[in-house]
């Protein structure tokens, strides 16, 4: 049974921890080490590893420190490079390659963000759950079967940010990178439609923009579309 705990979840900050009670991990480390010490009080010498997206602060503003206090961070090459880290913690991986930790196989896969190499990260453990992570991405192009828990971003819902341009409370010119690097709500919807939800049994809903969400609109349609329980953190 996998439990998710989300630690961060916005543009200050993201990391999830989660673990199927064997395996934990961590994905992204998007604040600092102390804080993710604190937010686990202090249970963080099981964490296996850190799994990061992307090279974003708010994704990986604890790689450093992850590094320094023994914690193997999993991500893309161009990811590591962006970042500016290396050495033996740091653990290049490739899109479509699985690797394993622990009792995680875990596949990366391609996603659509203004960044040098993201990913997102498909995670099978030996009880049969399929846990999909995707965050700062505006279209995912594969479909997954037997999925038991969705992590995914919602950033923003269309008409919100339509009406917040109108209104002069966001700048025009962040409509054409929001459209070219977040998932909104209305394509996460078009995602869960595509997918396999048979299995699933949570949806969360990651990522929300402080000006451009709505969170109990974002959770009450995600439910209605899927029947599934929802959370926002």
């Amino acid at each position: 049974m996998i439990e998710v705990k989300a630690l961060a979840s916005s543009s200050k900050g993201n990391c999830y921890h989660i673990t199927d009670g064997k395996t934990p991990l961590l994905l992204e480390a998007g604040i600092k080490f102390k804080e993710i010490q604190r937010k686990l009080d202090f249970q963080t010498s099981k964490i296996k590893a850190c799994l990061i997206t992307h090279e974003h602060k708010d994704h990986c503003a604890g790689v450093p420190d992850m590094i320094k206090n023994g914690k193997n961070c999993y991500m893309s090459k161009g990811t590591a490079e962006a970042i500016g880290v290396e050495g033996h913690r740091v653990k290049p991986i490739k899109s479509k390659e699985p690797f394993t930790v622990g009792t995680w196989t875990i596949l990366p896969f391609e996603v659509e963000h203004d960044v040098a190499e993201p990913l997102g990260f498909l995670l099978a453990n030996e009880d049969g759950d399929k846990l999909l992570f995707a965050t700062d991405t505006y279209y995912i192009r594969y479909k997954f079967k037997g999925l038991t828990h969705i992590l995914c971003e919602c950033n923003y819902s269309l008409d919100i940010l339509n009406k917040n341009i109108a209104a002069g409370r966001i700048p025009k010119v962040m409509k054409k990178r929001l459209l070219r690097s977040h998932f909104s709500l209305e394509n996460v919807k078009e995602f869960l439609k595509a997918n396999d939800l048979q299995k699933v049994r949570e949806i969360w809903l990651l990522h929300l923009s402080d000006n451009n969400s709505d969170e109990r609109r974002f959770k009450d349609e995600i439910q209605a579309l899927t029947g599934k329980a929802v959370y926002v953190p």
